[in-house]
């Protein structure tokens, strides 16, 4: 169907929906007193299937009274219930300073009408058509803004595919997912084992409100499940949420790029020309799993549209914008947006939809947080100081950045001279039944996210005693610089380019970009810290997007696009890459067979192989921009 027959649709549907005054809302309750609100609580707005979606709206009052002029309104549709604690603060301070806010449960979830299904692509419909019957709203001047974090990002970006009448701005926080076959569920051919299946386990209790059900999902810990990955059909906790095992195994088996994962609730890249034309401001995070998808929906949209657009990174995970740390990593006090949920977010919307001048907002389009200026101390919290600052600029990549190519040599050396010998060449064994854990990095729900020392402990999903440094172990291969004699600052994408082969039809690579602190007297064992990290399923090798086994023992020239990132390696420390073949449970583990993915029976023990030679020199490409006097 193309777009304008689903415009004509949408304005058709919503012709017939009757306009509410204020006192005609239904379930209308007054709060008096300092809040000075007036809630109507359950409002169900018609969908074009004809499902109804509970919707809690909010209006200020004055003296009791509704306020006399018209308002815009602020909406956020969420999944984990419109009441939730959470939003309360901001709800009242949007209130109060003159908005009128809508909370809605999404499809199938509380108190909303219809089924649930994670990413259902009703949810572009249901989104536009919530935003049409708001800008309806006798008390609304018919300007929507948008809001949320995560999957309250999604359903903006959802709702603004069809372009619907009155959204006027948006503010996405880590979410909005460019292409999900690209990230946050599939990554080069990887299926997102930690986040996908402990985002499910966490909801499903959420979702049926069942006392066996509660107390079953206490008794089976998903820390014991992975070890039994891949499920089946019916044998698993999850088969007790029949909706919520099907995306799951529909997304772990569906492995190429196809029109399943071009559907409007996991895709925007093939929206962006029908993409409503609004102000926005894109937000991540530096270890949040949504962060390429945020800096290429800011990237093709301000090239394609007319109106502003902001990219802002900080030093964060998922959600943690209020936060100055990530993980065992502190930045300072300049890398928290302590209001973010609140005041910051009302700024942006004071600008954008009342045309207030706010003085501290970024005066450049981008704003990023550049990681690494502290001095190494210990915190109180007992965190590393890696400290950081704010830079603006107008340009993604900045315009003073210069593509380095650093070499792997035998030795584990990474030098900037290219490799002289003819033959080189490093072997190691992958065994799929003793990944490299996940230390950290751009995970989410469940799995520890954000900068770790990389050296195994007992609370990380398949470390092992004696718990040693990640680089000990014979299936990593480390190559580094020699401590730096300068500063070495990098801002932007990192790609890898290995020359590599295996024993197997199938197999993985992984990538990790590290920053080695040398040891001191708060970090006696130094203190090795994650930026990025990535990988390719060799079937899906080179942005493939249908799957094709390799040739075992073949050379295959391989490039790895890990997550961009912007750090300033310190004078003293080293510039460090891991090549590897896992990282659990982050990702799923190959099982190097070649069978059907997600469907295997077995596994396998292979060597693989990464070459250094003048013939095949491997390396990685990093984003050096000078550091100013």
């Amino acid at each position: 169907m193309s777009i304008f027959i689903i415009r004509m649709h949408l304005l058709f549907c919503l012709s017939l929906i009757p306009t509410f005054t204020f006192s005609q809302l239904p379930n209308l309750i007054s709060i008096k007193g300092k809040d000075n609100i007036a809630i109507a609580k359950n409002v169900m707005i018609p969908t074009q299937d004809g499902i109804h979606l509970a919707t809690d709206l909010y209006f200020p009052l004055k003296d009791g009274h509704p306020v006399n002029e018209k308002l815009p309104v602020l909406l956020q549709r969420t999944p984990y219930g419109k009441t939730a604690e959470r939003f309360k603060p901001a709800i009242h301070l949007f209130v109060e300073k003159g908005y009128i806010v809508a909370i809605q449960d999404l499809r199938g979830r509380y108190d909303s009408e219809g089924e649930f299904t994670k990413y259902n692509p009703l949810e572009a419909s249901d989104g536009a058509s919530t935003v049409e019957w708001l800008s309806k709203l006798e008390n609304s001047n018919g300007k929507i803004g948008m809001w949320g974090t995560s999957y309250g990002a999604h359903t903006q970006a959802d709702a603004s595919k069809l372009s619907p009448q009155g959204l006027s701005a948006m503010i996405m926080n880590m979410g909005g997912m460019t292409n999900a076959w690209d990230h946050a569920v599939r990554q080069g051919g990887a299926f997102e084992l930690g986040r996908e299946l402990t985002w499910a386990w966490k909801q499903i209790p959420a979702e049926i409100e069942d006392p066996v059900v509660q107390a079953h999902f206490k008794l089976e810990q998903i820390k014991d499940w992975y070890a039994v990955w891949p499920f089946r059909k019916g044998l698993s906790p999850l088969s007790i949420a029949p909706n919520f095992e099907d995306y799951i195994l529909e997304e772990l088996t569906h492995s190429d790029y196809d029109d399943f994962w071009k559907k409007k609730g996991i895709n925007w890249v093939e929206y962006y020309k029908q993409t409503a034309d609004v102000p926005m401001v894109h937000v991540g995070g530096w270890y949040d799993i949504f962060l390429r998808g945020t800096i290429q929906n800011f990237q093709e949209l301000n090239r394609l549209q007319n109106t502003p657009k902001w990219l802002i990174i900080g030093p964060w995970t998922h959600g943690g914008n209020h936060k100055t740390f990530a993980g065992e990593v502190d930045f300072g006090q300049a890398a928290s947006i302590p209001d973010f949920r609140t005041g910051y977010q009302l700024d942006w919307f004071d600008y954008l939809l009342k045309n207030k001048e706010v003085s501290h907002l970024p005066k450049q389009p981008i704003q990023l947080f550049v990681m690494g200026t502290g001095d190494g101390s210990k915190t109180k919290e007992n965190r590393l100081n890696h400290g950081g600052y704010w830079l603006e600029t107008e340009n993604w990549p900045l315009k003073t950045m210069r593509s380095t190519s650093y070499f792997f040599h035998e030795d584990g050396s990474l030098t900037l001279s290219p490799p002289a010998k003819k033959e080189s060449a490093t072997t190691f064994t992958f065994d799929p039944g003793n990944p490299v854990p996940t230390l950290g990095g751009n995970v989410s729900a469940r799995v520890k996210d954000g900068a770790f020392n990389q050296r195994e402990r007992p609370d990380f999903i398949g470390s092992k005693a004696p718990y040693l440094p990640l680089k000990s172990r014979p299936d990593i291969l480390v190559f580094q610089t020699a401590p730096l004699t300068e500063d070495v600052q990098i801002i932007g994408p990192i790609q890898i380019r290995l020359y590599c082969s295996s024993e197997a039809v199938d197999t993985d690579f992984t990538v990790k970009l590290v920053d080695v602190y040398p040891p001191s007297e708060d970090f006696p064992g130094g203190f090795d810290l994650n930026l990025t990290d990535g990988i390719v399923r060799m079937s899906y090798r080179n942005d493939r997007t249908k799957r094709d086994l390799i040739e075992p023992n073949k050379v295959y020239d391989l490039t790895i696009n890990p997550f961009p990132t912007a750090n300033v390696f310190k004078k003293g420390h080293r510039i460090r890459i891991d090549i590897s073949s896992s990282n659990f449970p982050r990702w799923d583990v190959n099982p190097n067979t070649g069978e059907p993915l997600g469907k295997h029976r077995r596994t396998i023990t292979v060597n693989n192989t990464v070459y250094h030679s003048d013939n095949y020199p491997s390396h990685v490409v990093l984003p050096i921009v000078p550091l100013d006097k």
